[in-house]
């Protein structure tokens, strides 16, 4: 990376970084065990609740956290997105400070998508006796079953923003030549060098 370019700075806090992995590992653990897992759920109801608990960690850490983790740091509007997209083909790196937007977009949809994953997980009754969300009688019989259904939807969509995850990592680190998994490791990033 050439010096007049980029510097390295220290992006990513050791919280996030860590809700991160966390987060990464129980979501794959816990997507398993809902598609191969055994018939009693216990275990993915556990992980379901810490993620749940990673989650809200993550909300609050998005206003109260160091700048690159606060949503108002890097949620930007649409001309800033697609003044991003005019540049997205170009075989160098972004050097963009904390979440480029796309990135930003990236994190509210699978924020979003695993608080519904988790909240329909709490209330799901899919009438086998055994495997019933803890909130499954408030939520009523309608809404219980109805659940089960967008369970396996969230399922599905889970599925889908990780996989565009890991292409998008592979992307950037293959056409682009930026490291997008080193920094969330070790906290350092190359930005552009008017970034702070």
């Amino acid at each position: 990376m050439a010096a007049e370019q980029a510097r390295r700075v220290r992006v990513w806090d050791p919280a996030l970084r860590a809700f991160h992995w966390l987060l990464a590992t129980l979501v794959i653990a816990n997507w398993l065990l809902g598609k191969f897992g055994p018939g009693v759920m216990t275990i993915h109801f556990w992980l379901g609740y810490a993620i749940l608990a990673l989650l809200g960690f993550r909300v609050v850490w998005g206003f109260v956290g160091p700048k690159h983790a606060r949503f108002r740091n890097f949620l930007r509007g649409p001309r800033a997105v697609i003044s991003y997209l005019r540049h997205l083909h170009e075989p160098r790196p972004s050097l963009w400070p904390g979440h480029n937007p796309m990135g930003a977009l990236s994190v509210v949809a699978m924020l979003g998508v695993l608080l519904w994953q988790v909240g329909s997980g709490l209330v799901i009754d899919p009438e086998d006796f055994v495997n019933i969300g803890p909130l499954a009688d408030l939520a009523g019989s309608d809404i219980s079953h109805a659940a089960v259904g967008w369970h396996d939807l969230g399922a599905t969509l889970v599925l889908v923003l990780v996989l565009l995850h890991v292409a998008i990592i592979a992307f950037y680190r293959l056409w682009k030549h930026e490291d997008l998994v080193r920094p969330m490791i070790t906290g350092w990033k190359w930005v552009r060098r008017t970034d702070k």
